[in-house]
């Protein structure tokens, strides 16, 4: 009798390659050039507390004898604020001064600011209350930096001092 030989066990099917996935465009991959700011859509009433607080701040700048004050419609034009006021002061006491009745000013007027709406050095004060943003300057600071002509089309508003 002669001996079966044993089965050989089948051999495994080769495996298919993968093929590589497509790629997925997502919004940190898309090529898109960037668009302009939306402006908001406000009602009269958010377009009169914004007033109030434009008023508010102008007035506690005038009354600490700030020079130059210019206060900007940017609505369109950036997307972090829809004023801005530019003032100048003396020396820097003159500044913090500024920053502080402008504070207690927009306060009374609504608005309680977080210590971190402020940025200070001894030349500049920005005070970020939202839809409002107050730049104060010293002579020599304003003149290096010329927000005035960054923002040049902007519109001025109302009491300020023309661009």
């Amino acid at each position: 009798m002669a001996k079966a030989k044993p089965k050989a066990a089948p051999k495994p099917a080769a495996a298919k390659p993968k093929a590589a996935p497509k790629p997925v465009a997502t919004k940190a991959t898309a090529t898109k050039t960037p668009a302009a700011p939306k402006p908001r859509k406000r009602t009269a009433l958010q377009m009169d507390k914004l007033d109030a607080l434009v008023k508010a701040a102008v007035t506690s700048l005038e009354d600490d004898k700030a020079e130059n004050i210019l206060v900007l419609d940017v609505t369109g034009r950036a997307s972090f604020t829809d004023r801005m006021i530019v003032a100048t002061g003396q020396v820097d006491r003159q500044l913090q001064a500024m920053a502080t009745h402008v504070e207690a000013a927009l306060y009374k007027a609504g608005v309680k600011l977080k210590r971190s709406a402020f940025e200070t050095s001894s030349e500049w004060v920005l005070i970020d209350a939202g839809d409002l943003v107050v730049h104060l300057f010293l002579p020599d600071a304003r003149a290096t930096f010329n927000l005035e002509k960054l923002w040049s089309g902007a519109v001025p508003m109302g009491a300020a001092d023309p661009i």
